[in-house]
């Protein structure tokens, strides 16, 4: 059975730093794309960024230049580091699996989802 868990979310003040994590299990997921989505209140959730097997990232223009994406095979598991976070990042960040990257919600695996809050 494929896991996805997420952590590293929580409380931050505008300009600050989180690092989120997401170890998958069940699975090796070298080959496959892995990425995060971002819903915030009142929005339907949205691909903020992605990395395909190749080591490629990809990322929306709200979060590119502050916001990296990367991934450990050896471990199962992809990162987010976020930089110069605002208030409007406030949100539940999910990790997600797929065969290869789409910027739809058609992503074949969801973790749990994790909240960060960034204060103004």
């Amino acid at each position: 059975q494929v896991r996805l868990v997420e952590s590293g979310g929580g409380l931050v003040q505008a300009g600050g730093s989180l690092r989120l994590s997401c170890a998958a299990s069940g699975r090796t997921f070298s080959n496959y794309a892995m990425g995060w989505f971002r819903q915030t209140p009142g929005n339907e959730r949205e691909l903020i960024a992605a990395i395909n097997s190749r080591g490629y990232a990809w990322y929306v223009d709200s979060v590119e230049g502050r916001f990296t994406i990367s991934r450990d095979n050896a471990k199962n598991t992809v990162y987010l580091q976020m930089n110069s976070l605002k208030p409007e990042d406030t949100g539940i960040y999910f990790c997600v699996v797929n065969s290869i990257v789409v910027t739809t919600t058609l992503w074949d695996y969801w973790g749990q989802g994790t909240q960060v809050a960034v204060s103004p």
